[in-house]
């Protein structure tokens, strides 16, 4: 199985404060061949660094259906930035005949299950990031860095005896 990846995950020196957040795991199946790494929020045209941003008044999926945006910092929106990345990062798997994604656990792009609250205090909510919003929408099995580090990608995503 072929995986797509946060790019900042596979050692790329580009989440928002430009550092990388690195998985080891993650690092080897870019290696190996098998995951393709990719930055929703960089293909969305956010430079690095950049300020931290949050989903505000609801979810990734909110996000998509126009009901909730996603703001940094300074106070700005940078929805339109998320939504084109997800959407790039969409194509890039499809193009690639990838069905499943490791990615950053609570970020706004891709974060899994959980995400920041839009408080900017540190605290999560329930909730898809855009970009694992738009994967699970369209059929995806997503997981994050802390599945991979518990062995739950493995069991359920074919990573098997070499995670």
């Amino acid at each position: 199985m072929k995986y797509l990846v946060s790019a900042c995950l596979a050692g790329h020196s580009c989440s928002y404060d430009g550092l990388p957040r690195t998985c080891a795991v993650v690092e080897r199946l870019v290696r190996e061949g098998r995951a393709i790494p990719v930055c929703p929020e960089c293909l969305g045209g956010l430079p690095v660094p950049r300020p931290a941003s949050e989903i505000q008044g609801g979810t990734g999926a909110d996000v998509l259906e126009g009901q909730a945006r996603v703001i940094n910092c300074k106070g700005e929106d940078v929805t339109g930035a998320f939504i084109r990345g997800a959407r790039a990062t969409l194509e890039i798997a499809r193009k690639h005949g990838i069905q499943a994604a490791i990615l950053k656990a609570r970020s706004p792009s891709c974060g899994y299950g959980r995400i920041y609250d839009g408080s900017f205090s540190g605290q999560v909510k329930a909730g898809h990031g855009v970009t694992a919003a738009m994967l699970v929408k369209s059929g995806f099995q997503v997981f994050t860095e802390e599945d991979v580090k518990k062995g739950l990608a493995g069991a359920r995503g074919g990573l098997g005896e070499k995670m």
